[in-house]
């Protein structure tokens, strides 16, 4: 009996509160961050995606206009995650969770196999991804100005890659792989 004339007044107590909250709004917990785990099908010719001076963006989560904004910053500034970077069809560069990589700023790496039937991942990783030049990756990419989110343009920091932007742009045009098809 006295166990619940004690539980009696801690119940009114708490309509009491609730009752006074229902103007309020209510606090909802937020979900899982946002993140991509891309898949061979997920890279497309590089004449689907945009083209930001000698490289190449989109976005799989449907950020492209910010992932624009931050392309064409003079500044920099931080690629929303689901942004994809290629720079020639072979590798690519996809942003992720904060967490996912503190290593490589939350960059994964991409060796690409690309052929007129599409892609096929031969690496993805952070550091042990190897370059076609026998480096890795996100260490190339680490030697950015850090303002640029591991982003490596000729004033950005970088070394300079040992082929010139006419071979570039060669491998580029280059891309077998087709254009996506309307629907």
């Amino acid at each position: 009996m006295r166990a619940m004339l004690i539980a009696i007044p801690i119940v009114a107590a708490l309509a009491v509160g609730c009752s006074s909250m229902a103007g309020q709004a209510a606090t909802t917990t937020t979900g899982p961050p946002e993140d991509i785990t891309m898949q061979a099908r997920d890279f497309v010719s590089l004449k689907d995606m945009t083209p930001v001076r000698g490289f190449f963006v989109e976005n799989q989560l449907g950020h492209l206009d910010q992932t624009l904004a931050v392309a064409a910053n003079p500044d920099g500034g931080a690629y929303p995650v689901g942004t994809v970077i290629q720079l020639v069809p072979q590798e690519a560069m996809v942003k992720r969770r904060a967490g996912y990589d503190a290593g490589s700023d939350d960059w994964e790496f991409f060796n690409l196999d690309v052929s007129a039937t599409g892609t096929k991942i031969v690496t993805r990783g952070g550091a042990e991804v190897i370059n076609r030049f026998g480096g890795s990756c996100s260490s190339c990419h680490k030697a950015a100005d850090p303002k640029f989110d591991f982003v490596c343009e000729h004033d950005h920091g970088c070394e300079p890659l040992p082929i010139g932007d006419d071979v570039i742009r060669g491998i580029q045009q280059a891309d077998p792989r087709p254009h996506r098809t309307s629907s």
